[in-house]
């Protein structure tokens, strides 16, 4: 005869979290090779750009957000994620004064500034990009609104793809400085 030991929910939960812990070691999304750059790749308007992988923390569809009295038309609001107070910004409203127009396809990047989040509204994600370095390029045409946040680029199956610098618009103080 077999006796059942009850566990706690709590229990229930380090014993799921152990199992999937044995399971994760060697997995091929864990290896980094050498010569190999992964990133999520997003659409503003029609250019096609990738941020480090490691950048990103989530991507969302669009949340309810509250809007913020005295902000700058590209501050659309201020999004409850998970009990955790987001800044959602038009990524194109910001760099190129053009409002994004939503639709099914609208996401948002989600991106820590400091101890705080920031959503990054773009027209579409495209999912998850790697590249080896016989993929790297130099861009020779690249949106004037994006020029100073284009840093190298990659061409693969036809198509040219900006590594946009997340870095480099974190550190512009009008980013930063959402009042209007």
């Amino acid at each position: 005869m077999t006796i059942l030991a009850y566990q706690t929910p709590f229990e229930v939960l380090l014993d799921y979290e152990r199992k999937s812990l044995a399971h994760a070691v060697g997995l091929p999304e864990t290896l980094e090779a050498e010569g190999l750059w992964r990133g999520i790749a997003f659409r503003v308007s029609a250019s096609y750009l990738v941020a480090g992988i490691g950048e990103i923390n989530e991507i969302l569809t669009i949340p309810s957000t509250t809007n913020v009295p005295g902000s700058k038309a590209w501050l659309l609001g201020i999004a409850n994620v998970r009990g955790n107070l987001v800044a959602i910004i038009d990524l194109k409203s910001f760099l190129a004064g053009q409002r994004t127009l939503i639709n099914e396809r609208s996401r948002i990047l989600v991106i820590k500034l400091g101890t705080a989040s920031v959503g990054l509204l773009v027209d579409e994600v495209l999912g998850q990009k790697t590249f080896n370095d016989s993929h790297r390029i130099e861009l020779s045409q690249v949106e004037e609104s994006l020029v100073d946040f284009i840093d190298g680029g990659y061409r693969q199956d036809g198509r040219d793809w900006g590594i946009f610098a997340l870095a480099q618009l974190l550190r512009m103080q009008e980013f930063v400085n959402a009042a209007a």
